[in-house]
């Protein structure tokens, strides 16, 4: 594991006045980027070369340094070119699902916004459910083997796979057939399986708060709200009964977009609560804790019980339904902010208080 005192001996010779903030070209770049320019940093994007298109229509990177593949971020010339121009990295989804948080901790030598143990805690589903646990949330029921399905599991796997190859079940067999057909199908592999984790299928609505913890001020703040779209799962209605069962449908979970979400206010206490009291047992488990942005992903049944089924310890893809328009970050900012944002305007306080150090890892 790369010291903090290493970082901060980084840290130490960066221009302050000309800090770049950075990200690989993808999951929420683009809010990242916008985030930054309108905080008055420049930027840098590490992309690959079919994906440069994105950032030259929408023009918020300063720089684009192509790579064949995103691992290409631990190479050392990529590296000190990045801390030649005094970058901070903000990582996102890409981060744990092309580099691996593993070499995110013991490898990358430029400083990242956030505390990059927990984005290890956070891909090891049995850490993550530990944490929860701590935290006093409610979680749904987990099966060891998929021989002790009693009722609804949905099948998930390892990493930021965005719910590819994700698939609900009711009986071992049914699981052993969906399997199969998922692996036929090209979504899942051998490796995915012997990693597989089995949750209860809570039957409600899918709710993700979007959270920002800030060391400088010690506040939890909520800035929004999501719900994802699905695919095949949310199209799967348009399809009428009989021709379901006729066709055999096996429906997958793959994210392909996101909506926001206005929750009842009435459930706004224990959604605060639930973030406050996540962050305070992170503080605990991997010191200094939560910086900046993270999300629960909870289900909502009809008598309001909120179950926690997973944490993201980073900025998630669907923070960018709140880009310029988020009601909560609204209420709390006024016009403008959103999460993008809101990590640059950290970024910018800690500058200016001599206190970047405490948000960078």
């Amino acid at each position: 594991m790369i010291p903090k005192t290493e970082i901060n001996d980084i840290l130490r010779e960066y221009d302050r006045k000309n800090i770049t903030v950075g990200t690989l070209g993808s999951h929420s770049a683009l809010n990242i980027f916008k985030g930054a320019k309108e905080e008055g940093f420049n930027t840098v994007c590490v992309c690959k070369k079919k994906s440069e298109i994105v950032y030259k229509r929408f023009p918020l990177a300063d720089q684009i340094l192509i790579v064949e593949d995103f691992g290409e971020l631990l190479d050392d010339k990529v590296q000190e070119k990045l801390r030649q121009e005094n970058t901070i990295l903000v990582p996102h989804g890409s981060f744990n699902a092309y580099i691996g948080t593993r070499n995110i901790v013991d490898k990358l030598r430029v400083p990242l916004f956030g505390n990059r143990e927990l984005l290890h805690w956070e891909t090891d589903r049995e850490t993550q459910r530990e944490w929860l646990k701590k935290a006093g949330l409610t979680l749904p029921k987990i099966f060891e083997n998929p021989d002790d399905i009693d009722g609804l599991v949905i099948a998930k796997f390892p990493g930021a796979m965005g719910g590819k190859g994700y698939f609900i079940a009711d009986s071992p067999e049914s699981f052993h057939k969906k399997a199969k057909d998922m692996l036929k199908r090209g979504h899942i592999t051998r490796e995915n399986l012997e990693n597989i984790h089995l949750q209860e299928y809570v039957i409600g609505v899918n709710v993700y708060p979007l959270y920002f913890y800030s060391p400088l001020t010690r506040e939890v703040e909520l800035l929004g709200m999501d719900k994802r779209y699905e695919s095949t799962v949310d199209s799967i209605g348009k399809i009428p009964a009989n021709e379901q069962l006729e066709i055999n449908v096996n429906p997958t979970y793959t994210v392909v977009g996101n909506f926001p979400i206005v929750a009842r206010e009435s459930l706004l206490p224990e959604l605060l609560r639930m973030g406050e009291n996540v962050v305070e047992v992170s503080k605990q488990i991997a010191p200094p804790g939560i910086i900046g942005p993270f999300c629960l992903e909870t289900v909502i049944t009809d008598d309001l019980k909120i179950y926690t089924f997973e944490i993201s310890a980073r900025i998630v893809a669907g923070s960018n339904v709140g880009i310029g328009t988020s009601p909560y970050a609204y209420l709390k900012y006024g016009e403008g902010m959103y999460m993008g944002r809101r990590i640059a305007r950290e970024i910018k306080n800690a500058i200016s208080n001599n206190e970047l150090e405490k948000v960078v890892y």
